[in-house]
């Protein structure tokens, strides 16, 4: 589908190829009244040939008008091009930079290569099964663990398909952990796109937060590399009661 900006550089092209069949049809039209002036043959009268002269030097001015009001149009339109060139290279930096912000405030599905960490309760083996989660319980190592992914230069993360934005509360409601107000448990599948290694490596440092989930909590982590993997958007609303952009002051 054309956009208006495409339709109106289609009609623009029009107008110019237009004007430039009438300068080519006016040039065509001169050079037939000079070959009919000086194809009459035999003996001229020295009024005519006067004549004949005064008319060539006048069609020779007008073609000479013709040639350059047709170099100003060519320069007019090279000009227009390249206007819309820079027209349309701004645009598209607007565009771009929309993406990232858009990108960044976590309002796009997002892909790419990170780490998935799975965390799992522990394993019971007395034969009285313990009535809570682990991980639940101590939710707030969901918190340490974004931290030291953001840390890690993480540019997404989620918890169980729920994106991590500036807004994101992960708060415990009743039996469940509640993640931008979703109801979740576990187990938790954490993902985290950015540098697989850097990432990985930042997080499984010794007595870090995977050693702390492991050895103090006897939680069940692994993390894997992934090569590609999707992050999806934030589908929550966003509203703002009291924080408002400060406006720029004008310069004098």
């Amino acid at each position: 589908m054309w956009s208006r900006r495409d339709e109106m550089k289609k009609y623009s092209g029009l107008i110019v190829l237009g004007i430039l069949a009438l300068f080519i049809g006016l040039i065509l039209s001169i050079q037939l009244r000079m070959t009919a002036g000086g194809d009459q043959g035999g003996l001229v009268p020295l009024a005519k040939v006067r004549g004949y002269e005064a008319q060539l030097k006048t069609v020779k001015d007008e073609k000479e008008i013709v040639v350059q009001q047709l170099m100003e149009l060519e320069e007019r339109m090279n000009s227009i091009e390249g206007d819309k060139a820079k027209e349309d290279d701004f645009i598209n930096g607007l565009v771009s930079d929309l993406e990232k912000y858009k990108m960044s405030s976590g309002v796009l599905d997002v892909q790419g290569p990170g780490v998935l960490v799975t965390i799992k309760d522990p394993v019971v083996t007395d034969e009285y099964e313990q009535d809570f989660s682990t991980i639940m319980y101590n939710y707030e190592l969901l918190l340490s663990l974004v931290n030291k992914l953001k840390e890690a230069g993480a540019e997404a993360v989620s918890i169980n398909e729920q994106r991590i934005v500036g807004t994101t509360e992960i708060s415990m409601a009743g039996s469940n952990v509640n993640i931008n107000g979703t109801p979740t448990a576990p187990p938790y599948y954490v993902k985290a796109i950015g540098n697989p290694d850097t990432i990985h490596d930042a997080i499984n440092i010794r007595s870090g937060i995977i050693d702390t989930m492991k050895l103090k909590y006897n939680l069940i982590v692994t993390t894997e590399k992934k090569q590609s993997m999707v992050i999806p958007r934030y589908t929550g609303t966003i509203n703002f009661k009291y924080a408002k952009p400060v406006a720029e002051e004008k310069s004098e």
